[in-house]
């Protein structure tokens, strides 16, 4: 799955365009590497978000198509 639908369907960001536009601004790092919107996430991918001057560590735990609002949380686990 590309990493902008993955954020969205965890819904760690709202929109699917916003998630593109944080990939392509640099502001998405995965396993230490800055992506693109394209990149093919994988379950223990370490991803770092970046939300104005807060950073958002997580590991992928699963990658599901379709999540229902209460169980998004289960798709990744925060990292301190």
């Amino acid at each position: 799955m590309r990493i902008d639908k993955y954020l969205k369907v965890s819904r760690l960001i709202k929109r699917r365009t916003v998630a593109n536009e944080a990939c392509d601004g640099g502001r998405i790092s995965v396993n230490g590497k800055v992506v693109k919107a394209s990149y093919d996430v994988k379950v223990g991918d370490e991803m770092e978000i970046q939300f104005g001057s807060r950073t958002l560590k997580i590991k992928v735990t699963e990658v599901r198509e379709q999540v229902g609002k209460s169980e998004a949380s289960t798709l990744y686990e925060v990292l301190p």
